[in-house]
């Protein structure tokens, strides 16, 4: 069956989530629930010389107070606490006393009431021999790698410049930010039917499953993952947080289920965040305005003991027809807990830079920016000289320049000015993400009543998979919506894959239509005739079965068999963006309209419109939050978002919602959404890519070119302040 365009249909666990039945990990009820509270190290390096828990005992209601010598037992495997899937070197807070970053945790309080744990917390006291420390890049004892490691390249990029009419050489600063789900990270242990069930909210509940076992020396079937909905992920959820395997070694010790909701000040320095980074950008360009060659060289902040990587340069040399392209990048270590994934990791400090000197470029040329993008537009990816599956960039320009009315566009900066004398600019800038895949294993089960249960692969983190699934056996099989149950972050229903990288739907779009095709095909097989336009459960009911239900494994193109093995181990699989014929991307394009007040320097962004092509669009209004989002998130980080370092201390000094400031209603005009809708069918059977995190990818380059198109000025960080304006 050809994919159908879909319909307009609210989002399938509306109605559970605004009347408070969609129940988050932290909202399970557990008869003898015990809460924990954490002990933060007030200090960002060196050792615990003791830990006095007298008065923390002394308080109404605790139960036990655990330190370092209760958890030595703990094994920090390389693969349980590396990031992203990625090996890591395993540190674990709490297994001895070491002290690696502030704010890691070096006590842990359980008591019968939350209040109690938290007077318990603060009565503990504890002393430290500190070491000399580093808490940002630029600091003294920071600590560069001795090389750099290469990243794409192709072609002579340094000839290139030698005779190019025009050259392009800046550096842009990206800084240090921070996740700020709704939910905070939470964990929750209880035993339940002789298994430890381990309730979080998380991106990955069996590899999560899978290391706290690994780390706490069972059997993987002996604990369970369960994470019924993630209120926001956005790749902080994505791993073993440092929490997690205190709380499940408690319960197992204590024999009571224990629940632990870590507090957002605390979470600026546990959790993972996007890690600052400077961007060095060099483009050459004939007097045509046809790119002859770029050359990106990156900085990144990492962590003293863990393995995240850097890879910014992954995106932008595929991003137009570039001549020739080399890329670099540098790790710089210093004492922080490790960086992670943050929506759009990479792209969208890479698109920051290299879409703002893609600006400059147009610039130096005196040419139209959306211009200079169509000129450059290619079909195959320069690198590999691949095509790709499907690129509808040139379409987004010119449907967002037409929605938007670019024809305003000057490249006089100042030139347009409002009624009331602020300053208006139009930026313009574009946004790629890698279209990948993950394997799944999927149970569907219809009834002659109509009721229809899936199980498949998935995390619902907001962004609406459920409904995703559910457009899928509605096209297939003619569904009633109000009829399905859909099983998906529960280990006990089907293996689960990380839900990251925005494969989330690429992935279990492919597999619930697969299984709802197979479905059809043995109910085909069963009435000896091909099936009639009818719902499938009426067709059903006419062979007098109560039900009919199929298992499907789905391999992600570029895969084999050992997929599937692999998800069953909870070992993350992923395919893309490079596959055997072709490479595949989700593209975006982004136009921004800001006003400046002159003497004030305050920037407004008074509207956006943002242009997709993500492949068949399964749900437009998910479809459509999702991209709003992104842009408020592109907002953020463009005029608001930084994380401050206290080089003195360590740790973040703006850790918490009043100091770290991001967008409110205030700050955000309007954000006007379309989508090319052109199914990508040689990616998937589902003709579908990923939307959520493209969505952000741009959306700061357009604000800040509009920036500098109302005021002339070229601000090379982020975020732009009323200080750099004035």
């Amino acid at each position: 069956m050809t994919p159908n365009r879909n319909a307009d249909r609210p989002r399938i666990d509306a109605h559970e989530k605004v009347l408070g039945r969609a129940l988050y990990a932290a909202d399970q009820p557990f008869p003898g629930l015990l809460h924990a509270m954490t002990v933060p190290a007030t200090i960002a390096k060196g050792r615990v010389l003791s830990i006095d828990t007298a008065a923390a005992l002394q308080v109404p209601g605790v139960v036990r107070v655990f330190t370092h010598d209760d958890f030595s037992q703990i094994r920090t495997t390389p693969a349980a606490r590396g990031a992203y899937g990625r090996p890591g070197k395993g540190y674990q807070p709490m297994t001895a006393p070491q002290v690696r970053h502030r704010g890691e945790p070096v006590a842990l309080v359980v008591a019968e009431t939350l209040e109690a744990a938290v007077e318990g917390a603060e009565a503990v006291t504890v002393r430290y021999a500190e070491d000399p420390f580093s808490a940002r890049m630029d600091d003294a004892l920071a600590s560069p790698e001795p090389d750099a490691a290469g990243q794409l390249a192709s072609g002579d990029a340094e000839a290139a410049f030698t005779n190019a009419a025009h050259i392009v050489d800046v550096e842009y600063r990206h800084p240090q930010q921070h996740h700020n789900p709704i939910e905070l990270i939470s964990t929750t242990a209880a035993f339940e039917d002789g298994t430890l069930r381990i309730y979080e909210g998380t991106q990955s509940a069996a590899a999560f499953a899978g290391g706290l076992a690994g780390m706490m020396g069972m059997e993987p079937q002996a604990l369970r993952g369960v994470s019924p909905y993630t209120g926001g992920g956005f790749g902080q959820k994505n791993g073993v947080q440092e929490q997690s395997v205190l709380v499940a070694s408690a319960a197992l010790l204590l024999r009571r289920p224990v629940k632990l909701v870590m507090p957002r000040g605390q979470l600026f320095h546990t959790a993972s965040y996007r890690p600052q980074s400077r961007h060095r950008v060099r483009l050459a360009a004939d007097g045509d305005g046809r790119l002859l060659a770029g050359i990106y060289e990156t900085v990144q902040q990492n962590s003293r003991y863990d393995g995240f990587g850097s890879d910014h340069g992954a995106n932008p040399p595929r991003m137009y027809g570039y001549g020739a392209w080399r890329g670099s990048e540098r790790i710089v270590r210093v004492d922080t807990q490790t960086p992670g994934h943050q929506r759009a990791p990479y792209e969208h400090p890479a698109s920051h830079a290299t879409e703002c000197a893609l600006d400059e470029l147009a610039g130096a040329l005196g040419m139209d920016p959306v211009a200079l993008r169509l000129a450059n537009d290619t079909q195959r990816d320069p690198i590999t000289g691949k095509p790709f599956s499907s690129r509808h960039l040139a379409d987004c320009l010119r449907r967002g320049a037409a929605l938007f009315g670019w024809e305003r566009w000057t490249n006089r900066p100042g030139a347009l000015v409002a009624e009331n004398g602020d300053r208006i600019g139009l930026g313009v800038a574009c946004g790629s993400y890698k279209a990948a895949m993950t394997p799944s294993v999927t149970t569907l089960r219809l009834s002659a009543g109509g009721q229809c249960r899936i199980a498949t692969s998935g995390h619902e983190m907001g962004q609406g998979i459920r409904s995703v699934i559910a457009a899928e056996l509605i096209d297939v099989l003619g569904v009633d919506p109000g009829k399905l149950d859909i099983r998906i972050g529960d280990t006990g229903h089907a293996p689960q894959h990380l839900t990251a990288g925005s494969w989330g739907a690429g992935s279990a779009a492919p597999a619930a239509r697969a299984a709802a095709l197979k479905l059809r095909e043995e109910l085909s097989r069963l009435t000896g005739a091909a099936l009639s336009d009818e719902p499938v459960p009426v067709q059903l009911a006419r062979t007098r079965r109560p039900y009919l239900e199929v298992t499907v494994d789905t391999v992600p193109l570029g895969k084999d068999r050992q997929a599937i093995e692999q998800l069953r181990r909870g070992m993350p699989v992923t395919t893309g963006p490079e596959y055997p014929d072709f490479l595949a991307f989700s593209w975006i394009a982004h136009l921004a309209e800001v006003h400046v007040e002159p003497s004030t320097g305050r920037v407004r962004v008074r509207r956006v419109v943002s242009v997709a092509d993500c492949g068949r669009v399964m749900n437009r209004r998910t479809a459509e939050s999702q991209v709003r989002g992104g842009v408020v998130w592109g907002i953020g980080a463009a005029l608001r978002e930084a994380g401050e370092s206290d080089p003195r201390f360590g740790g973040v000094l703006n850790n918490d919602l009043a100091d770290y400031v991001v967008p409110v209603n205030a700050d955000v005009g309007a954000i006007d959404v379309d989508f090319i809708d052109e199914p990508d069918t040689r990616l998937n059977l589902s003709g579908v890519k990923g939307l959520g995190e493209v969505a952000m990818v741009g959306a700061a380059a357009a604000i800040v070119n509009a920036v500098h198109n109302a005021t002339g000025k070229r601000i090379r960080h982020l975020p732009i302040r009323i200080e750099d304006l004035l």
